[in-house]
């Protein structure tokens, strides 16, 4: 990774209940199991030695208290743009209940019915990025598997839709920055999980 240009790390929180079951989480605010807890803190070892410039967390407890357990609560600024998609009807189903009844539906492609559309959550992700991109230095944002993905799909000038081909773990790493000037956006690292108990 380049020392000259910029660098925003990307945290997604640790593992929850529901992370763990493959319900959809937006919104509701659940706690970290006792797993989640212990990788956020691995999270934490994995950071140690980097210095940012700034820190943003989403409020929801389980970015919030994987930024905690991470060593960066004292440090991090709330960001309520950073929260998890808003999943609306299908908040706590698994995908395949939602394709039970919805056969061809796709997140990325589609939305959720009474929650966010594709085009709504693309815009709070450029909205996120400009503040990002404004840092003088390196930026580290805790938050939630989907939206970091859309984030990630925008920092690349990339449809919403790219964000399907961008799995994510709980407790990852990942990193954007750019390859040669500032307008060259790569992806440096992505899904790291290294750190991370089995």
């Amino acid at each position: 990774m380049s020392k000259i240009l910029p660098t925003i790390y990307l945290a997604r929180h640790g593992e929850t209940a529901w992370s763990l079951s493959g319900q959809h989480t937006g919104l509701t605010d659940l706690p970290l199991t006792e797993r989640g807890e212990q990788n956020a803190r691995r999270l934490g070892e994995r950071l140690a030695g980097l210095a940012f410039a700034k820190v943003f967390t989403s409020p929801l407890q389980r970015a919030a208290h994987t930024c905690e357990l991470a060593g960066f609560g004292a440090a991090a600024e709330t960001d309520h743009e950073l929260v998890e998609w808003n999943y609306g009807k299908y908040e706590g189903l698994r995908t395949v209940e939602i394709h039970a009844k919805s056969p061809d539906w796709q997140l990325f492609r589609d939305g959720c019915p009474g929650g966010e559309a594709p085009d709504q959550i693309s815009a709070r992700a450029d909205r996120v990025l400009s503040r990002l991109r404004a840092i003088h230095g390196d930026g580290l944002v805790f938050s939630s598997g989907h939206f970091l993905r859309v984030l990630a799909a925008r920092w690349l000038g990339l449809e919403p839709a790219a964000a399907q081909f961008l799995a994510l773990s709980t407790a990852s790493l990942s990193a954007l920055g750019y390859e040669n000037n500032l307008s060259q956006p790569v992806i440096w690292l992505w899904n790291d999980i290294r750190h991370v108990n089995d």
